[in-house]
């Protein structure tokens, strides 16, 4: 069956600047079904919420499956599964109905998707009930449910103890949900399927998108197993690796704070395998937003198979962050289409000072809400002989920010002009060359203790 399923995910969607959160990366794989045939029953949900485009796009998505298993079977399409796999169709609303037995004619398996009409409530498990039903436990095909579905349960039995015990007689679940009207709990997908879940569960809230489900899925299942797989693994520059915990399966080592390489020398070559690789990143930068967590991931295994891991994001919240001295006027140049070169005149410029500019950030650290802050930070030059001489003190008054907790204010470019006519390094005279050192000193005060009307003494 190849690579069945892989995946990225992360433990949380927010964290402050330089918070720490898991990412967890997962594949799974299966022998090839023309060497190991299988027996795949599809569990199509056609409860009422399926009216409409979910059910002719989950429709297409049925019969694409069915069209990609045929081929994959003996290389042709001749209406005819073969190489001793089959596939039969289960429904549900109120209740289940098996619309097929284990068959091969794809004609026939078309004919009774299309046949669905949308309507009732759902059953899931009566579902697993009548698609367990269908599989013979004398068979030595591999066995596996495709279980599709848009809502939660509202008609029935608890389906989880089903599922359980169709995973204990060695059949593998693999669950596609759509987030539908009537919603979906990603956890109870996660309960039902063969572990792990994060290989063998898929959900997407757009209904256009579950032709494309179907058809990766029957991809990966019909090619062979996986072996000598290399994961290369770079996340965004924004973050670091802390830390790499030992995977279920292969080796992975960290090449640099940026970069991890996962391999395995063989998955799923003989029954469905799953592995997982956890590993924990921190936020290094210094601004906000949200970002992608991997700047690049790759996957290559010696049958070629191709591994679409998603593109997770998580939102930074770096705080307050103050501009207290404003940039230059820019001057606006503009190249017409057809010019290959311009000459512009951007009229006098003042010159601020023959030296250099020393800009300084500085991070207050818990700065409570509605508080304005007093800021002063003074620069001296110190000499060979340790002498310090003033270059300069400048003094802010920090906005307050109105968050609901204290938080860090980060206090941005706060710039010393410092003319070499004052350079003190004992260097060669005016030279942009020299060596200079410096200490900053920082205080900074609340300046908004309380609060009193005009009219109260104090």
């Amino acid at each position: 069956m190849g690579l069945n399923n892989s995946n990225k995910s992360i433990s949380t969607d927010r964290i402050d600047c330089s918070g720490s959160f898991k990412v967890t990366l997962a594949l799974s794989a299966s022998p090839d079904i023309t060497e190991h045939p299988a027996d795949i029953v599809l569990i199509l949900d056609r409860s009422g919420s399926m009216a409409g485009s979910p059910l002719a796009n989950l429709k297409n998505g049925a019969k694409k499956f069915i069209d990609i298993i045929e081929e994959s079977t003996d290389g042709t399409q001749d209406g005819v599964i073969g190489s001793g796999s089959r596939i039969g169709i289960v429904s549900f609303a109120n209740t289940a109905v098996q619309n097929t037995q284990l068959i091969t004619s794809v004609d026939t398996l078309k004919t009774a998707v299309d046949s669905l009409t949308a309507g009732g409530s759902t059953n899931h498990a009566d579902a697993f009930s009548k698609a367990m039903a269908l599989f013979d436990p004398n068979s030595s095909n591999e066995k596996v449910m495709v279980m599709f579905t848009d809502g939660k349960t509202t008609s029935g039995p608890d389906p989880s103890p089903v599922a359980a015990a169709a995973r204990a007689a060695g059949i593998i679940i693999y669950c596609i949900g759509l987030i539908g009207s009537d919603g979906i709990d990603p956890a109870v997908l996660n309960d039902w399927a063969t572990d792990p879940d994060d290989s063998h569960v898929a959900i997407t809230p757009d209904d256009a998108e579950l032709e494309d489900l179907f058809e990766d899925l029957a991809s990966n299942i019909s090619k062979p197993g996986a072996t000598n797989i290399v994961v290369d693994e770079i996340v965004n520059p924004d973050f670091i690796i802390t830390s790499i915990l030992i995977p279920t399966k292969g080796v992975a080592s960290m090449i640099n704070p940026t970069t991890l390489k996962w391999t395995i020398d063989k998955l799923g070559t003989t029954a469905n395998e799953g592995a997982t690789l956890e590993f924990f990143v921190k936020h290094v930068a210094a601004t906000s937003g949200a970002k992608f967590v991997n700047q690049s991931i790759t996957y290559t295994d010696e049958e070629n198979n191709q591994a679409d891991f998603p593109s997770p994001t998580v939102q930074v919240d770096c705080g307050v962050v103050v501009l207290p001295e404003p940039c230059p006027v820019p001057i606006d140049v503009s190249i017409n289409g057809c010019q290959d070169s311009v000459v512009y005149d951007v009229g006098d410029v003042h010159l601020e000072s023959l030296g250099r500019i020393l800009q300084l950030n500085i991070n207050l650290k818990h700065v409570c809400p509605c508080k304005r802050v007093a800021l002063g930070v003074i620069l001296t030059e110190v000499d060979a002989h340790g002498t310090e001489y003033p270059r300069g003190m400048k003094t802010f008054t920090i906005p307050a920010h109105h968050g609901s907790s204290c938080r860090d204010v980060l206090v941005k470019c706060i710039k010393f002009v410092l003319p070499e006519d004052l350079d003190v390094s004992g260097g060669t005279p005016f030279s942009l060359c020299n060596t200079r050192n410096f200490k900053v000193r920082v205080i900074a005060h609340p300046i908004d203790f309380e609060f009193r009307c005009c009219d109260v003494v104090v």
